[in-house]
């Protein structure tokens, strides 16, 4: 038992590792596709060249980060073969599909037409570049899509049923886990979040040319471009967050009691904006769940259920057996106790089933699958040896949430900031003080990024696919010390992929700094173009 626990804990570990890294590429290539399309959209009206200058310059930083985010990709996805192999079987009609989409189709799509965007310069007409490079982009949304269609299922398994002959899930409606509203909303907040930290990274960069006295017009006309999709962004990631947080408490109700290290709920239930976890907090304990707090009333009805005086369920309320339906009204649920000791029967009755099916026996089949399936729901908890186990990390899930909820309201007002110096007073753009803040964004835009996907993966714990499968059920039956040697292995490979890509873009910022090759030198060429 403790050689399976290591195996889990380090085979969740090179996953988590995997993923961090893959994820630091993804919203980057999502935001710049779309920063690059604008600018190439405003040089086909204008046929200024300088916008065309300015877009062949994030395009190369765009294609940069784009082969890392590729290679990182690939890895993950091999993972579930190599270390998820009881979860492959278990779900690979319904997880595979998907993924075999988003390979066949959007891939293909999006490598295709980024060939015309780097080598098409010159050699196709002006409008087949602009479309391919808006083809790339929506080429990258689709991927995106995809993958998270299977990762919405995976927090809202949908469209599946359990086939007992296969001893397998089977996929019963491809379009209720392609539209699935908690993919749809997902995917939305996830390319909108791209949205903002490839507006951010551009600000950043802009501003060092500032820093520098380089490229200034290219600099300022670029951070004009990215504040207003950066705005956008964040305005509407505001709005998906929301929808997100009442899909939350309708399908994962101790996701979000563990974002607010909620152990009983109640109703008007405030919502924590600054607090410290008390770390000596147990389940069953009367201490308090945080040490100090600054919270909002009522707040956390408001985001659940959008009433300020609904009823809110804590931990131990959802162990209990209470919970929130989809109306957002307060049911009693099976409690978690209950849904272990059924989980156990119905993995017997697989075995009955199973063994009643080797030896040609009808009648028990069927008896078998019937008292199966009633309990089916609750065969994944089968596999918990106690209800404390279906705890995420309360901890590590609060203060990642609070990290992309508060940085988010920092890039909100950056943004604003940047596009009333951009039209106001341009000229305060050059100040130091501007410009160091907008280095600073660039690691703080990635902090909160990855801080949402944090809370949104650890949120689920202890499940690979929410209340059916554990990650110790979903695990290769493989050793501990492969993986971990393929742990290290990846930590000198990512970290050698990580330092490659900010020195190959570091160059070609310091090259554009030090040439000047994209500042107003060209403009008197520019205007008679």
């Amino acid at each position: 038992m403790d050689e399976l626990l290591s195996t889990v804990d380090w085979s969740r570990a090179q996953f988590a590792l995997t993923a961090i890294v893959h994820w630091i590429f993804v919203p980057l290539s999502i935001g710049l596709s779309l920063i690059v399309g604008i600018m190439e959209s405003i040089w086909y009206r204008t046929g200024n060249e300088r916008w065309k200058r300015m877009a062949k310059f994030w395009m190369l930083l765009f294609g940069i980060n784009f082969a890392c985010g590729v290679a990182t990709g690939l890895i993950l996805e091999f993972e579930f073969g190599t270390n998820w192999s009881n979860y492959s079987w278990f779900v690979g009609d319904i997880f595979g599909a998907p993924l075999a989409i988003e390979g066949i189709a959007a891939f293909f799509l999006e490598s295709t037409f980024i060939a015309v965007m780097f080598f098409g310069w010159n050699r196709v007409s002006r409008g087949f570049h602009l479309a391919a490079t808006w083809l790339t982009a929506i080429g990258i949304c689709l991927s995106a899509y995809w993958i998270l269609v299977a990762n919405a299922w995976m927090q809202y398994p949908v469209g599946m049923e359990f086939d007992p002959e296969q001893m397998r899930n089977v996929m019963s409606s491809f379009s209720d886990v392609v539209f699935s509203p908690v993919a749809v909303n997902k995917f939305f907040h996830t390319v909108l979040s791209g949205w903002v930290l490839g507006a951010t990274f551009v600000i950043g960069v802009s501003c060092w040319f500032l820093l520098r006295k380089s490229n200034i017009q290219f600099a300022k006309d670029s951070m004009k471009i990215a504040s207003w999709v950066g705005l956008a962004g964040i305005i509407l990631t505001m709005w998906t967050g929301d929808g997100s947080a009442v899909q939350v408490a309708r399908v994962q109700p101790m996701k979000l009691a563990a974002m607010e290290g909620l152990y009983n709920g109640t109703t008007g239930q405030s919502l924590v904006a600054f607090g410290i976890i008390n770390p000596d907090k147990k389940r069953t304990d009367d201490k308090p769940a945080l040490l100090g707090e600054i919270s909002i009333p009522k707040g956390l009805s408001v985001l659940a259920n959008h009433d300020p005086e609904s009823f809110v369920p804590g931990i131990n309320d959802i162990i209990n057996g209470v919970s929130i339906n989809a109306e957002g009204d307060t049911i009693n649920t099976v409690s978690y106790q209950e849904r272990i000791a059924r989980g156990r029967q119905a993995q017997e009755w697989l075995r009955v089933y199973d063994q009643a099916r080797a030896e040609g026996d009808a009648g028990n089949m069927a008896l078998a699958k019937e008292k199966f399936m009633a309990d089916f729901p609750y065969f994944g908890y089968g596999y918990l040896d106690s209800v404390d186990e279906a705890i995420p990390p309360v901890a590590l899930t609060f203060y990642m949430f609070r990290i992309m909820v508060i940085g988010g309201g920092y890039l909100l007002m950056l943004f604003v900031v940047m596009l009333i110096l951009s039209y106001r007073k341009p000229h305060i753009l050059e100040k130091k003080i501007v410009t160091i803040l907008g280095l600073i964004s660039l690691p703080v835009v990635w902090i909160v990024s990855e801080a949402g996907w944090v809370t949104a993966e650890m949120g689920r714990q202890p499940w690979t696919i929410e209340g059916l499968l554990p990650c110790k059920a979903a695990i290769s039956a493989i050793s501990p010390q492969s993986v971990q040697l393929t742990f290290w292995m990846f930590v000198v490979v990512f970290a050698a992929l990580l330092i490659a890509d900010a020195s190959i873009m570091a160059h070609e910022i310091a090259k554009a700094t030090r040439q000047d090759i994209l500042n107003d030198k060209h403009s008197r060429h520019d205007k008679k173009a």
